[in-house]
């Protein structure tokens, strides 16, 4: 098959810092040809620094040029742009999380099921080294059944102050929307996809409606911030499993936290960085990787799955009904805070 043509929709900074430079290096199975973004000053910015031929500032106009296209929008515009891709007989791979809310993220999925292409979701938290060894760990019975899981996805006063990340009709959400979407989907992934039968949430956003801010990612207006900034939620599932989960971009704490760790019947996983903990031959022991094989940079192994399921070479890593799940845990942790019950599914 010759190579895969790309069109790139929304031309910000995770497709210029990201996904375009993955692509390009991957020049063997796929070619960038068209970029669309609605400022048409930016679109052009970018095709001129990654040599780009075409350039739109309607993503309906770039479908006749491409076989597939990575939707890098704000969230609001993600369920509008792939419903119309998919149904233009275009593969989607769209920037997390998946959408606005469960309906959509339904909407999409009908809508892949209706082409017949490929359909991903870019959350690159799968494809990091210490991720996958983790999951090669759980797969090969290290550890047992999944019992517990404790997530931390914790930024010490790192709001983002740049695009529209604090922008509540666009994005639907803060920190759990854009940040602690990584984490869910990662632990719900290494958890073995269970069902979230439970979850009972709390959304917090005082730390950043004060005045005098000091934040290290640029200046956000303090009276108008209407998004969540920190989180913390109970989740149960199916299978008896629980997961402890909590999500900052403002935590006053010592230093950023990003922790995963599962406990299971036999042993148990703890990321970043990997270690494997073990109870076994009448001793206790923590395991550390003094390697781990693979590519440090996750956009390319992201990339590259998703290229070779669109050619039909290999099977997706990331699937659109496991990215459902993780929207349908954030909107039960948005609706519990709003209620403050647990919301049963």
């Amino acid at each position: 098959m010759s190579k895969l043509r790309m069109g790139i929709i929304g031309a910000g900074g995770i497709a210029q810092d990201r996904h375009i430079p993955a692509f390009l290096k991957l020049a063997n199975d796929v070619t960038v040809v068209a970029v669309c973004d609605v400022n048409e000053t930016t679109a052009k910015a970018a095709a001129e620094k990654f040599n780009i031929e075409k350039v739109y500032t309607d993503f309906r106009d770039l479908f006749h040029d491409v076989d597939a296209v990575t939707i890098c929008t704000p969230n609001k515009f993600h369920a509008e742009i792939t419903i119309a891709a998919l149904d233009a007989g275009v593969h989607v791979l769209c920037e997390k999380p998946m959408a606005m809310n469960t309906d959509e993220c339904i909407a999409m999925i009908d809508a892949r099921d209706r082409s017949g292409k490929v359909l991903s979701i870019a959350y690159h938290y799968r494809f990091m080294k210490d991720s996958e060894a983790a999951k090669n760990v759980i797969f090969e019975n290290e550890i047992g059944t999944p019992i517990v899981a404790r997530v931390q996805a914790l930024r010490r006063r790192k709001v983002p102050g740049w695009g529209v990340f604090t922008n509540k009709e666009l994005q639907g959400g803060g920190s759990l929307i854009d940040y602690g979407c990584h984490f869910l989907d990662l632990s719900l992934w290494l958890l073995g996809s269970p069902k979230p039968v439970e979850v009972v949430g709390k959304t917090y956003n005082k730390l950043s409606k004060m005045p005098n801010q000091v934040n290290e990612w640029g200046s956000f207006n303090h009276e108008t911030f209407d998004v969540d900034d920190h989180v913390t939620a109970y989740v149960r599932f199916d299978n008896g499993a629980t997961m402890l989960f909590e999500t900052s971009w403002s935590a006053n704490i010592k230093e950023d936290v990003e922790r995963v760790s599962i406990s299971g019947e036999t042993g148990g996983i703890d990321l970043f960085p990997f270690e494997l903990n073990q109870a076994k031959h009448g001793m206790l022991l923590n395991s550390q990787a003094t390697y781990i094989g693979g590519e440090d940079n996750p956009g390319l192994p992201q990339a590259q799955n998703f290229i070779n399921a669109c050619i039909g070479r290999d099977e997706l890593i990331v699937k659109p009904e496991e990215a459902l799940e993780v929207s349908r845990i954030i909107d039960c942790i948005y609706k519990s805070s709003e209620t403050g019950q647990s919301i049963k599914l």
